[in-house]
C-alpha cells in the first residue's frame, strides 16, 4: 500500500476527499470535501449555489399539488315543516333562551352553577376537548418542516493494514437538519381536516354533555321538591289520622265508639305512618344523586321554591324543525364525525401516490473544534421519491374501510337527526297534556276537599258513620300525591323539552 509520500499532488487531493465515520469505519469518499480542496476552499454557498436552482421548480411542483379524495356535501335529511304534535310552526324557539331565563328559581340557578363548575362529567369533557386540540396540533405539524439537530464525538485508533497512515486522532460532527414530506396528494390536509372536525366532533360532545347536565340536575330538583311535597302531605295526614285515632280510642274507653272505627283508624294512622320513612329515604336518595351531580360529597341540598311555585311559561315555542340540526350538540357531533371519516377516504386514496420527501443536514466535521465551521463545514440537501408496487391488496382494502366507516357515519348522523326529531316531538306532547292533566288533578284535590268537608259534617250531625270521613281523606290524599307527581312531570318535560331542543346552543354554558 501506497503512503503520502512519493504521491502526485492530485492523488494528496483525492486522499484528502476520503473522510472516515469512526475510528474503525472504511473510508468513504466525501466528494464535497475534495471538491473544497480542490477549488482551495472556495465560499461554501458559492461553490454549492446550484443545487438550489431546482428549488423554485419544486416549490411550484408542490403548490400545484392536488387533493385526492371526495370532497365533503352535507347529506340531504328529509326535515318536516313543524314538529309532530305542534300547535303551530314558529321561527321562535325555547332553545333561544339562556338556562337561566329558563329556569327562574335561585336556588335551582345556584346548583346548575355549581354543576358546570365542579361536575365531574364537565371536567371529564374539557379534558377530552384539551386532548383532542391537541391531537389537531399533532396532525398539522406534518405542513412545516421539521428540523433538528445532532452531534457526535468519537477518538479512536486506526489499524495499519486499514490506514497505512497509522494515526490516532479525534472527529468532530455537529449538524443541524430539516426534513419535510411534500404534500403533493394531500394526505397531510387530509388527516389535518380529519383531526379538525375530530376536534369539533368533542367540543360539541362537550357542549352535549352541559346541556345534559342542566337538564339532569333541573330534574333531579324537581323530583326531590315533588318528594318533599309527598312527605309534607304524608306528614298533614298521618296528623289528621292520629288525632282521629286518639278521638276513637278515648271513645272506645268510654264504651261510646266500637272497635271496628278505632281498627280502621288505626289501620289508616299506620299505614300513613309507614310511608313517611319510605319518602325520607327516597329524598336522601336523591340528594346523594344531586350532590353527585354537582360533584360534591354527600351532604343536605338547599331548598328554595316549592314545587307548586315553581314557573312555566303558558306558551312555550318549539321553533322550525330545520333550526334543530343547528342547535342539537349530538347531531352537530355526528356531522363532525362524518366530516373527519370523509377525509380519512382521502387518507386512503393517497396511499396508492408516492410520497416525495425532502431533506437537507447543514453542519460540520472536523477532527478539531476549532475548524467544525471553517475547513470542515459540510452539507446535503436531497429528495427522495416512495411508492408502492405491490402490497398484497392491503391499500385496496384500506381504501373499503375508509368507505365502510363513512357509510357508517352517515347513517348515524341520519339516525341522530331522526331521533332528535322523534325526542323533540315527544317532548312538546308531553309537555302540552302534562298541563292539561295538571288542570283536572287540580280539579280533583278541590273536590275531593269539599268531600271531605261533607263527610265531616255528615258524620257530626249523625247521618253517616266515620268510614265515610275515612274514605274521603284517603282518596284526597291519594289526589294530593297524584296533583304533586303531575307537576313534577311537567316541570321535567319542560327540562326535556329544552334539551331536546339543543337550548342554549348559541351560549356559553355557565353565566
Amino acid at each position: 500500500m501506497k503512503g503520502t509520500v512519493g504521491r502526485t499532488p492530485k492523488e494528496r487531493v483525492l486522499d484528502e476527499g476520503f473522510r472516515r465515520e469512526g475510528p474503525l469505519a472504511p473510508r468513504t469518499f466525501d466528494s464535497c470535501a475534495w471538491s473544497h480542496r480542490a477549488a482551495g476552499r472556495e465560499d461554501l454557498s458559492r461553490h454549492c449555489a446550484w443545487m438550489f436552482r431546482p428549488l423554485a421548480l419544486l416549490v411550484t411542483v408542490i403548490l400545484a399539488a392536488c387533493t385526492v379524495g371526495p370532497n365533503y356535501h352535507k347529506p340531504a335529511v328529509a326535515v318536516p315543516d313543524q314538529f309532530y304534535g305542534a300547535s303551530g310552526a314558529s321561527a321562535a324557539s325555547i332553545a333561544d333562551q339562556r338556562w337561566w331565563d329558563v329556569f327562574r328559581d335561585p336556588t335551582l340557578r345556584s346548583l346548575i352553577d355549581e354543576a358546570l363548575k365542579n361536575g365531574y362529567d364537565v371536567r371529564i369533557a374539557a379534558a377530552r376537548v384539551e386532548e383532542a386540540r391537541a391531537r389537531y396540533g399533532i396532525a398539522g405539524a406534518a405542513r412545516v418542516p421539521a428540523v433538528g439537530y445532532g452531534a457526535s464525538v468519537d477518538r479512536g485508533h486506526t489499524s495499519t493494514y486499514a490506514n497505512p497512515s497509522d494515526v490516532t486522532g479525534s472527529l468532530i460532527i455537529a449538524n443541524v437538519n430539516v426534513s419535510w414530506e411534500a404534500d403533493l396528494w394531500g394526505r397531510i390536509r387530509r388527516l389535518d381536516e380529519a383531526a379538525r372536525a375530530q376536534y369539533l366532533a368533542t367540543e360539541e360532545g362537550r357542549r352535549g354533555v352541559i346541556l345534559s347536565l342542566v337538564s339532569e340536575v333541573a330534574s333531579a330538583y324537581f323530583d326531590l321538591r315533588e318528594l318533599d311535597e309527598e312527605l309534607d302531605i304524608a306528614r298533614r295526614t298521618r296528623a289528621s289520622f292520629q288525632d282521629t285515632y286518639d278521638l276513637f280510642h278515648r271513645q272506645l274507653v268510654g264504651g261510646t265508639a266500637s272497635a271496628l272505627e278505632t281498627s280502621r283508624a288505626e289501620a289508616a294512622l299506620a299505614n300513613e305512618s309507614g310511608q313517611i320513612p319510605f319518602l325520607e329515604q327516597q329524598i336522601a336518595a336523591k340528594e346523594n344523586q344531586l350532590n353527585f351531580l354537582l360533584g360534591r360529597m354527600p351532604g343536605p341540598i338547599p331548598r328554595g321554591a316549592s314545587l307548586g311555585d315553581q314557573p312555566v311559561p303558558p306558551d312555550v315555542p318549539a321553533g322550525l324543525p330545520a333550526s334543530l340540526l343547528l342547535r342539537r350538540p349530538d347531531v352537530r357531533q355526528s356531522e363532525e364525525l362524518l366530516i373527519a371519516a370523509n377525509a380519512n377516504i382521502g387518507v386512503a386514496e393517497a396511499a396508492f401516490y408516492p410520497t416525495l420527501s425532502l431533506t437537507g443536514v447543514l453542519g460540520g466535521q472536523s477532527p478539531e473544534l476549532s475548524t467544525l465551521l471553517n475547513s470542515g463545514r459540510a452539507w446535503t440537501i436531497g429528495a427522495s421519491l416512495l411508492g408502492p408496487i405491490f402490497q398484497g391488496g392491503r391499500l385496496r382494502a384500506q381504501k373499503q374501510v375508509a368507505l365502510a366507516q363513512f357509510e357508517e357515519a352517515k347513517l348515524a348522523y341520519e339516525q341522530d337527526v331522526t331521533n332528535a326529531l322523534g325526542e323533540a316531538s315527544t317532548s312538546i306532547v308531553a309537555l302540552q297534556k302534562f298541563g292539561e292533566e295538571e288542570q283536572q288533578r287540580a280539579r280533583a284535590v278541590a273536590a275531593d276537599r269539599e268531600a271531605v268537608r261533607l263527610a265531616t259534617l255528615r258524620y257530626e250531625s249523625g247521618l253517616s258513620a266515620y268510614f265515610e270521613v275515612l274514605d274521603a281523606m284517603q282518596q284526597l290524599l291519594s289526589a294530593e300525591n297524584e296533583l304533586a307527581r303531575t307537576r313534577r312531570d311537567r316541570l321535567v318535560a319542560l327540562t326535556q323539552l329544552y334539551r331536546a331542543l339543543g337550548g342554549g346552543w348559541n351560549q356559553q354554558g355557565a353565566r
